[in-house]
């Protein structure tokens, strides 16, 4: 038996090497653009990069990019890219999708060393931004924009990129980091000046007792930062929550009622003992408990502040696009295009603005924004509306609207898009934090009232002492922990929620509203194609891919890639009839392909599946027909929530698939060819049950529906881009794990009731020694800490226990 021969593969990428005459130094390489980034790295010193990691790059197959950047030597272009311009130094960030491991950041963060003329590089890798400072006399933003694609990190650029940023995010954010910062701080240093109160040492002298009292004193000015800084806003949202509950007549209270009187009732019982007489206090506390509030808070902000939850149309749009200028096409800003411009659109490209079309062959993919997966072809004159995208040849159209009027910014003007989306607070915490603020209030005052007529001396600090223990520590430290957790493990498996109120609303949904194409199924670029009819021997398989190659047709294409193993042959003559087919003649035999009318196929051949026809001569051979490709796991994930919520189908497309999906789904709830503000309807009937709904979709024409949704989760191939607006990221390839994600989080949910129940055991501990009158500062400084860190700690180890269970951790 002879010897199978091991593959070659690729030093840079790890693909198999078909090519074995690119070699350097014994090492194979799969193409030029490979070969192209090691003799770099070799030349600068850098091949360290494949140390980290073998095979560490990404696969480059070519590095012409065929005028796909000329648009940046634009100078009004790249003026709205760059961050700082100078005569000599530009600076920008430029956003890298393929970013993935250490040895990207290596190479990037070398990048000055790559390229003469970049002074300086910088990479965030959790945002993947890479930072450069280069100089425009030696380097162009083009010639830096092309290396870095031949490296394989082609930067993502959108009109959106022109659009000033929005800091509002930003600033709260460094608000809150500088909040803990100080409390932290201030905490660390008070409980360093607290230790001779926590020990009782017998002072033996006057020097020792004035530096006690110096340090109560130095504790008072530590504690005021943490009070009127730190713990601002849980004051703040108190006094807002009691001025609605005075406007609005209403009987909710805000979880910051008890916080914020919990934290004032430390303070000033604090203040009463140092200032008054001289003895230890609970300023420790105090700045502990606002310490781990505060970084609670930061676990829920920061665990996925990367990902871009908001997106409108311009970060799907091109920054710019070719307009013709006299007898020249010039690159021009998109949102700078005006009524009767002509623009030129390539394949694949995306139509930023409605428009007629003037010249060449139109075939029009709107599955991004209707769902419809079949491509139109568009004949001159007839108008393609704004998101559709070119498949084919390059074509010229005339502007028929500006980019902020189009058919696709309609889905923005919406009611629902014109607000901040807020994820309403849950049952589970609007009725923990309702009653036991009134709870907590009215042992406080009832303690109060007996002990102004048992002892009125002890009504004060008993009073107090019951405020000070009852804080909510169980929704306001074991909430945000755990729930940061489980964020932290979602992630893990590519599953990003937007905030921890998602994991709530996730466990009170009723109903679930698929889209189909690109949720349920994959894109359209992996659809399967099958053959029906005679059997086709290999000379008329070559017929057929020979002929379909000399169209730009989308179903062409696919007829050349269903028999691409096929010799090709050359046609003597060749026609085609827009939208109906192509007829070819080579060796005086007649060979047809298209559609029934143009083909005159029989009534007995007629399929209504079909998508194409085939025919030699006058013999019709067969058809392919297509069809498109469930997601992994897709049975599975019905199966599993179709016992729990109702489920619905919204989709764009025909009915082709209606019989195959009607084996899963309910006939009454599948519902095809729905336009966007179809599905935004349909959303609006179901929450007028009051019953929360849940959206999955994943492109623009599902936008409408994921804003207007309880929750929105938008599926990507890239969760790091082309997102529509939405909840929660689910990465494609980890759709058959949504109905465990459901499920985890109504365990997480339980987790926190649990550390509920534990909080309420010490509350009640705590309060009935309060209550007494008994409590001294000390007991309750060790108390208080000690509860918040066991009911923290409780809530996230039991979580990650609960993640193992359900094999979302390893």
């Amino acid at each position: 038996m002879p010897e199978v021969q091991e593959a070659v593969l690729c030093h840079h990428c790890g693909e198999e090497c078909k090519n074995e005459d690119l070699i350097i130094e014994d090492k194979h390489f799969c193409c030029v653009g490979c070969k192209t980034v090691f003799e770099l790295l070799q030349e600068n010193d850098l091949c360290g990069y494949y140390d980290l990691e073998q095979h560490a790059g990404v696969s480059l197959k070519s590095k012409n990019h065929e005028g796909k950047f000329d648009y940046l030597q634009n100078p009004d272009i790249e003026a709205a890219i760059l961050d700082f311009k100078s005569e000599k130094l530009h600076k920008v960030t430029l956003f890298l999708p393929a970013v993935h491991c250490s040895s990207c950041v290596w190479l990037l963060e070398n990048f000055h060393k790559i390229r003469a003329g970049v002074l300086h590089s910088r990479l965030n890798f959790i945002k993947k931004e890479l930072s450069l400072t280069y100089d425009p006399t030696n380097v162009s933003l083009k010639e830096i924009v092309e290396l870095l694609a031949t490296l394989g990190y082609e930067p993502l650029i959108s009109l959106e990129n022109t659009v000033a940023k929005d800091q509002t995010r930003t600033k709260k954010s460094n608000r809150l980091l500088r909040q803990i910062a100080v409390t932290g701080f201030c905490t660390g240093n008070i409980m360093l000046l607290s230790f001779p109160e926590y020990f009782k040492l017998d002072l033996q002298n006057d020097v020792d007792a004035q530096y006690q009292k110096f340090f109560l004193y130095l504790n008072v000015i530590l504690a005021l930062p943490v009070y009127f800084y730190g713990a601002a806003d849980y004051i703040k949202g108190a006094w807002v929550s009691l001025k609605e509950v005075w406007k609005r007549n209403t009987t909710t209270l805000s979880v910051d009622i008890p916080i914020a009187l919990g934290v004032t009732a430390l303070f000033i019982r604090s203040l009463y003992e140092t200032l008054i007489n001289g003895a230890g206090a609970y300023w420790d506390s105090m700045a502990g408990l606002v310490f781990l509030l505060l970084l609670g808070k930061w676990v829920q902000k920061k665990t996925f502040d990367y990902l871009s939850f908001e997106r409108n149309y311009k970060s799907y749009f091109p920054l710019a696009v070719e307009v013709k200028n006299k007898d020249h096409f010039d690159y021009k800003n998109v949102d700078d295009l005006r009524k009767g411009d002509i623009i030129r659109i390539h394949n694949n490209e995306l139509i930023p603005a409605d428009a007629q079309l003037a010249d060449g062959k139109a075939f029009i993919d709107y599955s991004f924004v209707t769902g419809e997966s079949e491509p139109v072809s568009i004949r001159n004159n007839e108008v393609i509306y704004a998101g559709g995208r070119q498949k084919g040849q390059n074509i010229e159209l005339v502007v028929t609207k500006e980019v902020s009027k189009s058919y696709l910014t309609q889905l923005w003007n919406q009611a629902n898009f014109k607000e901040e989306k807020e994820v309403a607070n849950t049952k589970l915490a609007d009725d923990f934090s309702k009653y036991f603020t009134y709870i907590t209030l009215a042992i406080s005052f009832l303690t109060a009232i007996y002990w102004a007529v048992v002892n009125p001396e002890t009504a004060w600090p008993a009073f107090t002492a019951v405020l000070m223990v009852a804080c909510p520590c169980a929704l306001t430290l074991s909430m945000p922990f755990t729930m940061g957790t489980v964020m932290g493990i979602f992630g893990k498996n590519k599953f990003y929620v937007k905030n921890q109120n998602v994991i709530q609303k996730l466990t009170e949904i009723k109903h679930i509203v698929f889209d189909k194409t690109g949720t349920l199924t994959k894109n359209n670029d992996y659809r399967e194609l099958t053959y029906k009819g005679e059997s086709l021997s290999e000379k008329e398989q070559s017929l057929f891919k020979s002929l379909a190659l000399n169209s730009t047709h989308p179903v062409s294409k696919l007829v050349a890639s269903h028999f691409d193993k096929s010799e090709e042959l050359i046609f003597d003559e060749i026609s085609e009839m827009e939208g109906a087919g192509i007829l070819g003649y080579i060796d005086s035999q007649k060979v047809q392909i298209g559609n029934a009318h143009f083909l005159g196929v029989p009534q007995h051949q007629l399929d209504k599946e079909a998508r194409v026809y085939l025919k030699i001569g006058d013999t019709v051979k067969g058809c392919l027909k297509t069809r498109p490709v469930f997601r992994e796991g897709f049975e599975g994930v019905i199966a599993k929530l179709k016992n729990s919520f109702n489920l619905y189908l919204l989709s764009g497309d025909k009915s082709t698939d209606k019989a195959q999906l009607s084996e899963y789904l309910a006939e009454d709830h599948l519902h095809f060819e729905q336009k966007p503000e179809d599905k935004l309807h349909f959303i609006k009937t179901l929450q007028d049950s009051k019953e929360p709904v849940l959206m999955v979709g994943d492109g623009l024409n599902d936008a409408g529906a994921l804003r207007q949704s309880d929750l929105g989760i938008a599926l990507s191939e890239n969760t790091q881009a082309f997102t529509p607006a939405s909840d929660a990221i689910l990465d494609a390839n980890k759709f058959s794990e949504l109905s465990n994600f459901i499920e985890f989080s109504r365990k997480s949910v339980n987790i926190v009731k649990l550390s509920f129940l534990l909080s309420l055991v010490y509350n009640f501990i705590c309060i009935s020694w309060a209550v007494s009158g008994t409590l001294s500062p000390v007991v309750a400084a060790i108390f208080m800490p000690l509860s918040s860190i066991s009911v923290v700690l409780f809530a996230v180890i039991i979580t990650y226990f609960s993640a193992r269970k359900s094999n979302l951790l390893t």
